[in-house]
């Protein structure tokens, strides 16, 4: 994966509950792994924005409820730091449901703003949000 041009703090463990906020069907989702993290051996994995893991949907339209996915990490409460020296936090935490390995999004709409880190990492899902902060 292409590096991020911020300072991402660690935000997530494996288990954690976020919003999907794609039109893809799911709602509330649940990560279950973390594809190409860092991490220590024998060290639980952590996410962070702009990265890639597998999701479970715990919420959402019956055909997709327990079915796993990949996503992209879009948003993050937690506030992490930019180069230029500010601090960018969201409101709530969110992914992007994606379709395939290759990082196109499953959905054609996403809801409400993605980071630019994300933008620099998934153009991709970056082209079918309305706002990138």
């Amino acid at each position: 994966m292409k590096p991020v041009s911020a300072k991402p703090t660690r935000a997530f463990n494996i288990g954690a509950r976020m919003i999907s906020s794609d039109n893809s069907g799911a709602k509330i989702v649940k990560i279950v792994g973390i594809k190409k993290g860092k991490s220590k051996k024998a060290r639980q994995g952590y996410a962070k924005i702009g990265d890639w893991v597998k999701v479970a949907v715990k919420k959402g339209v019956p055909d997709m409820k327990g079915k796993v996915f990949d996503a992209v990490i879009i948003r993050q409460k937690k506030s992490y730091r930019r180069l230029n020296g500010e601090r960018i936090a969201f409101e709530d935490n969110a992914v992007a449901i994606l379709k395939d390995e290759k990082g196109n999004p499953k959905a054609t709409q996403i809801k409400g703003p993605i980071a630019r880190e994300v933008l620099e990492r998934w153009p991709s899902v970056a082209k079918i949000a309305s706002i990138v902060v």
